[in-house]
This record gives C-alpha cells, structure tokens and sequence, in this order.
C-alpha cells in the first residue's frame, strides 16, 4: 500500500513538473493573460511585505528591502500598462512602494551623504520608479507634482554623473568606494525615461558623453560592461557576470536598443547554460567555474537562480521567444509554485524577493517605446526538456516497476502429471526422502 502510494505521489510530482514546464512566456500571451497571471503573485507579496518580509530579506540579501518593495510598486505600473482599468490600484501600490523606499528602513542601508542622494543604487532605481508612476498617471500634466519631482531627482543624478565623467569615469558609487555599473546604467535609464516622458532630449549630451566613456572601459574577455569597477579611477575590477548583466541588459533597452541587442546576442553566446538539461544561465562566462558569492546566491552546476529570472525580462524586450519560453518554463517547472486563497507564491514563499523577481520580469514591458533589432533566437535547443524528461521519468518507471512487481498474483501450482505425485499445496515446504 505504501509503494502504491508513493508510485502514485511521484508520478503526480513528475507530470505537474513536466506540464509546468510547457507555461507560456509573456511572447506568447495577451495582455489580459499576463495581467491575470501576475495579480496573484502580487497579492502573495504585498501579504508578505505586511507581515515584515522587507526586513526579513534585508537580512538575507544586500539589498533585500529595497528590491523586494521597488519590484513590488513596478510591476504593478506593468499591470496597469496592460490593463489601464487597474491603474488607480496600481499607483496607489506604487506610491506606497516609493514611500518605504524613502523611510528609514528603507535608506538605512545606504550612504546618508553619498552624491547622489543614499548612492546611485538607491537613486537609479527610486528615480526609475518615480518616473513610471508619471508614466501610469498619464504624464506631467495628470501628475505635475511627482514630475516637479522626478525633474529634482533627475538633475541630482545628472550633476553626479557631469562631474563624474569630467574625470573620466562613467560609473558612480552605490556605496563608498564600491561601484558596479549596472547600477550606473539604472540610473541614465531613468533619465532617459524622463526627457521622454518631458518631450525633451534635455540629457542627450550627456548620454552620449556617457556611452562613449562605458564603452572605451568594456570587459576585455568579454567585450560586455563589466561587473564591478573602482569608483575613482574607473578601472574595472571584474569582468562580466550574469548576475549584474541581466539587470542592466534590461535596461540598456531604454537607452540604445542597438547596442542592447548586440550586448544582448554576446551574453547569451556566452553565458547561456552548457548543461543540456538546464536551460538558464551561468554566472560567469563558460569555462570559467568560480564559485557563488554574496551577488550572486549559491550556484547550481554554474547557473545563477536569480540571473536565470531576470533574463526572461531580457528575452521579453529582445524579441526572443525561444529564450524566453524555455526560461519560463524553467522558472515553473522548479519553482514549486502553489497558489491559494488568490495567493501564488513559489518556495513555499520562503523568499520573498524572489517571487518579486520572477513577476516583475514576466511582466515586463517597455517604458520608452523603441524599435529593436532582431536577435538570434537558436541559442536553446527546441529538444531542451527530452533529457529533462528522462531524469525525472526514472523514478517513476523505478517505482512503477517495484509496484507492479509487488502486486503479482502468486503462482499458481502446476497441475500434476497423469500417474504422478499430486503437487503440494501453495506454500508447502517440500520434504526430502
């Protein structure tokens, strides 16, 4: 009975895993599916959010707080770009979310006296978000206060950067004396998104002064932004990894599609995952097999869980619907994922942050309305589950097997032959003579 059970539990588990990994990515729904697909996921996390999950993850992550809350408020201005009939909802979330942003919780982690204002970490993306709001609102005119002040924010991040890149140095400090220039490139995004949202090409200049500089400083091995650099010299201190490139790749949509199109065919030759049965995506490029770090999470055969989310974001703006169908699929298929009372969260929802991640890129949408350029979309094999298929299976057939074999009926005695011995009864020990 309890092989029984467990044959029947196994093969339940293995068919959900194998039926998830078929979900569809955003390139294959409608905007009312998406809509529908996400609004649980927000329920789960802003439950979360209200029983303590910002300080929970904080303690987890660097930036576990911050990311948690901001993904929050973002997704739900994704929502409402796809559904306007939820955009009073959604900037009422998104208004909440930047509240805490800005609470002490909220900028404890970062520097009180950095240029700009907590870092450009805590600057990019709060600028990003408040120029979103704008966005949902319906612009300056519907929103004049909020854009009076992303107006304030923006010329903040742009003197920073001016006086930055007078000395030849494109990124700026997130903490003192560190810098990773994803954070840089959140940043000119923001700034991007409010020229366009103003009608203007007030910072042109300077993002052509600042591209310039970024790519007279690419990670020589790869070609690509590099990871982290010095501060005050510029000089790169590591080269590309996942973790920081699919965040920034997302951005660098916003801000020159061609250039994100090409990084973005580069990244995928050279970090996609080398493991037939897993299609997500290596923290660092392939042959090198260094271990996980505080950036990154743990490491799994080389993937980085969190690179592997965030690049669907990046498939979704490339147009590349191989990519982000298998990324997709992936997510599902691992992620345990249980949805109740309108709640759907993954892990157990043990992370939090995590589920912001993984909606926040299924929800994905352009800020700035951009044309981009085709990409390669054979960088994932159409036959990626089949050896997927045949791990998971072998338990099953083991068990199916085992079940079988413990239900069969006993033998049934063979009759005599004529003129012989009758046969024992069934169980009988024979006796020797």
């Amino acid at each position: 009975m309890l092989l029984t059970l467990t044959t029947v539990l196994v093969t339940g588990a293995v068919t959900l895993v194998s039926v998830r990994s078929h979900t569809p990515s955003p390139l294959e729904r409608t905007d009312a599916e998406v809509v529908a697909d996400t609004l649980p996921r927000l329920a789960f996390v802003r439950e979360a959010l209200d029983e303590g999950a910002g300080p929970d993850m904080q303690a987890l992550f660097p930036e576990g707080y911050f990311f948690t809350h901001a993904l929050y408020g973002l997704t739900w201005l994704a929502v409402a770009q796809r559904d306007p009939g939820l955009r009073d909802e959604a900037l009422a979330e998104a208004r909440w979310t930047l509240e805490r942003l800005y609470s002490p919780e909220g900028t404890a982690p970062f520097p009180t006296l950095a240029v700009p204002s907590h870092g450009v970490f805590h600057a990019g993306w709060s600028t990003w978000l408040r120029g979103q709001i704008v966005a949902v609102a319906g612009g300056p005119e519907e929103a004049p206060e909020e854009m009076a002040a992303l107006d304030s924010a923006a010329e903040e991040l742009a003197s920073a950067f001016e006086a930055s890149l007078a000395r030849g140095v494109p990124y700026l400090a997130a903490y003192p004396g560190q810098a990773w220039p994803v954070d840089s490139v959140v940043a000119m995004a923001a700034l991007r998104l409010r020229d366009h949202l103003a009608g203007e090409d007030r910072y042109a200049p300077l993002f052509r002064v600042w591209m310039t500089q970024v790519r007279a400083r690419l990670d020589p091995a790869t070609g690509l932004i590099p990871h982290r650099v010095d501060p005050v010299t510029g000089q790169m201190l590591q080269g590309a990894r996942a973790t920081s490139q699919t965040l920034l790749l997302r951005f660098l949509f916003e801000l020159d599609p061609e250039w994100a199109a090409a990084d973005y065919t580069v990244f995928r030759q050279l970090f996609a995952s080398d493991v037939a049965m897993l299609p997500g995506v290596r923290e660092f490029p392939r042959g090198d097999d260094s271990p996980g770090d505080v950036d990154s999470g743990p490491l799994v055969f080389g993937l980085s869980a969190s690179a592997s989310t965030v690049a669907i974001a990046d498939a979704v703006l490339a147009g590349d619907t191989a990519t982000a169908a298998a990324l997709t699929g992936f997510a599902e298929a691992t992620g345990t994922a249980v949805e109740w009372g309108g709640k759907r969260r993954y892990l157990g929802g043990l992370l939090p942050v995590g589920d912001a991640f993984l909606m926040w890129a299924l929800a994905t949408t352009p800020a700035v309305p951009v044309q981009v350029p085709a990409v390669p979309a054979d960088t994932v094999s159409p036959w990626w589950r089949l050896p997927w298929y045949v791990l998971v299976l072998l338990p099953t057939a083991a068990l199916l097997w085992a079940t079988v074999r413990a239900w069969r009926p006993p033998r049934r005695p063979r009759p005599p032959e004529e003129g012989g011995p009758p046969a024992p009864p069934s169980g009988a020990v024979p006796t020797s003579h």
